[in-house]
């Protein structure tokens, strides 16, 4: 589609809405300007004049809608060959009403469409499009990058592993911080009367509640009553 919108540039116009014979009015004079212009000029002009195509036709296409019946819309697409196509120009009608394609001239077309098709996720953007007396590309970037919303930060994932000078790692646990310090309490009794270190413990520890875990141990009720 956007080759075709390339090939139909026309001059400013006061309206948004303009007439089917209009329309092709302006395109023929202004493709017909253009034949005599060339290089970096040509580059210059076409990007403006593409963009304020795209809205002169999202706004013709708009008004097309409203007037004509169903069948005879419908029709109309078929015939231009814009079938299945139009939803994006009818976005971008919505999305840039209150502007004039003369105000939007300065935006590259690709961003027309980016703001259109994500017009709640830009609406902050386009809200203050309102307020600058020049929009321009740079101006609109700048305006994204304002309005971003920050990425929330991804909570890191618990590690005991450290890394030794020489490349190895070994295991460290955390400390364990309880009112009644039961766990430590247990642990350095533990080491006192079995003259076991504390990683013995709690290695035998992790390993009889894999045991468990697996279904190799079980809980036995020692209630006898």
């Amino acid at each position: 589609m956007i080759a075709q919108v390339q090939s139909v540039i026309p001059t400013q116009v006061d309206s948004k809405a303009i007439t089917k014979s209009e329309f092709e009015q302006h395109a023929q004079e202004k493709a017909n300007a253009f034949k005599s212009v060339s290089g970096e000029k040509f580059s210059l002009l076409s990007l403006a004049d593409v963009t304020k195509t795209i809205l002169h036709h999202a706004f013709w296409l708009a008004e097309q809608k409203q007037q004509l019946s169903l069948k005879q819309y419908k029709k109309l697409l078929v015939e231009r060959g814009w079938r299945g196509e139009e939803k994006r120009y009818l976005k971008i009608a919505a999305v840039f009403g209150e502007f004039s394609p003369q105000d939007l001239a300065q935006i590259e077309p690709l961003t027309v469409y980016q703001l259109a098709n994500n017009s709640n996720k830009y609406k902050q953007v386009i809200d203050a499009l309102l307020d600058l007396s020049s929009i321009t590309q740079e101006a609109v970037r700048s305006l994204v990058k304002e309005h971003r919303a920050p990425k929330a930060a991804k909570p890191e994932k618990p590690s005991i592993w450290r890394r030794t000078k020489n490349g190895g790692r070994y295991c460290q646990i955390p400390a364990i911080h309880e009112e009644d310090e039961r766990t430590g309490v247990t642990l350095q009794r533990m080491m006192d009367t079995e003259g076991l270190s504390a990683q013995q413990i709690v290695a035998e520890a992790i390993a009889l509640r894999q045991a468990y875990q697996e279904g190799r141990l079980a809980l036995v009720n020692e209630d006898k009553n």
